[in-house]
């Protein structure tokens, strides 16, 4: 009976397909429950008038804009931080596998993932120009205009603080929260059940495409997704993704600010800012810099579980 006690049973795993299902729910719950609250929130603190102008999408008014945010916070960032963390530690019960909070890679990583998504920006517009040809219906379209008012209503940015604020939220709490929830726990629950991380990565990216409803970014929006999955993966860390993620965001509400201030003469909503001559050379350099990340990355990962991991990248 001593060594019985000294060895618990294993906690059973659930099967991967079942698991997605799961998160998926778990995802759709919460995000109703913090819509709701969220409403009910604005309710009690602005009044009905003001949910009412939310959803005609009349923003102008100070308490309109504080009351957007609300919404944005309680019902969409705070229910997608907290459907991984319930997955991963309650129940699959694999927190380390399923979060990859670790930080256990090469740092000059970090650096390489800097200038990849740098070089990655006339690649973007090239993909998204490339979107934008597909045709969408006009309920579409005009849906997301809407979308695209709420978007740009958040991103008037009036001071310095304001940026800064800007950049801490949409920039790197955004980043994390989706990183943990896609590449993270999502990514390794399609691992295991496809049992290929190629495979694996294009299927979150094309998810987290999906998940944004802006089907006019569609395809640079999975392109980026590629990106942060192939960071995870080769790095087996969420970290240099949210990095990448964030770099990306925050590069947008830097140029947002800065048009705004008329300090810099650039149009952030402008998508033929390049040339094909540096959409070629930044794609080539974009692709050099990914193979050596990819290197260094897989060969840390090698020397630390001391097998042959490359032939899974």
């Amino acid at each position: 009976m001593s060594e019985l006690s000294h060895n618990p049973i294993p906690h059973k795993q659930i099967h991967p397909g079942l698991q997605f299902l799961i998160l998926v729910g778990l995802l759709l719950g919460f995000l109703i429950f913090g819509q709701l609250l969220a409403g009910v929130i604005i309710g009690v603190k602005y009044g009905q008038d003001v949910l009412l102008d939310i959803a005609n999408l009349k923003l102008s008014s100070p308490q309109a804009q504080s009351a957007l945010w609300i919404m944005q916070t309680t019902g969409t960032t705070i229910p997608i931080l907290i459907t991984p963390i319930v997955f991963s530690y309650f129940i699959v019960r694999e927190p380390d596998e399923y979060l990859k909070n670790n930080v256990h890679f090469p740092w000059i990583l970090a650096f390489l993932v800097f200038f990849i998504m740098l070089f990655s920006l006339p690649v973007i517009e090239f993909l998204g120009n490339l979107n934008q040809k597909f045709p969408l219906s006009k309920a579409l379209r005009d849906y997301e205009s809407e979308v695209q008012k709420m978007s740009d209503s958040m991103l008037q940015m009036n001071s310095f603080w304001s940026m800064v604020f800007d950049l801490l939220f949409i920039g790197l709490l955004t980043a994390i929260i989706e990183e943990v929830l896609f590449r993270g726990a999502m990514q390794t629950v399609f691992i295991r059940w496809t049992k290929n991380k190629h495979v694996a990565v294009w299927i979150v990216a094309i998810l987290f495409s999906a998940f944004h409803v802006e089907f006019s970014g569609f395809i640079p929006r999975m392109f980026l997704g590629l990106l942060f999955g192939y960071f995870t993966v080769w790095s087996g860390s969420i970290w240099p993704a949210i990095w990448a993620h964030f770099v990306n965001n925050g590069t947008i509400v830097v140029i947002t600010y800065l048009a705004q201030q008329k300090i810099v003469n650039v149009d952030p909503n402008d998508q033929h800012s390049f040339n094909n001559v540096i959409y070629i050379v930044s794609g080539l350099i974009m692709i050099v810099l990914l193979y050596f990340s990819r290197y260094i990355a897989v060969k840390r990962q090698i020397a630390d579980h001391g097998e042959e991991l490359g032939s899974d990248f």
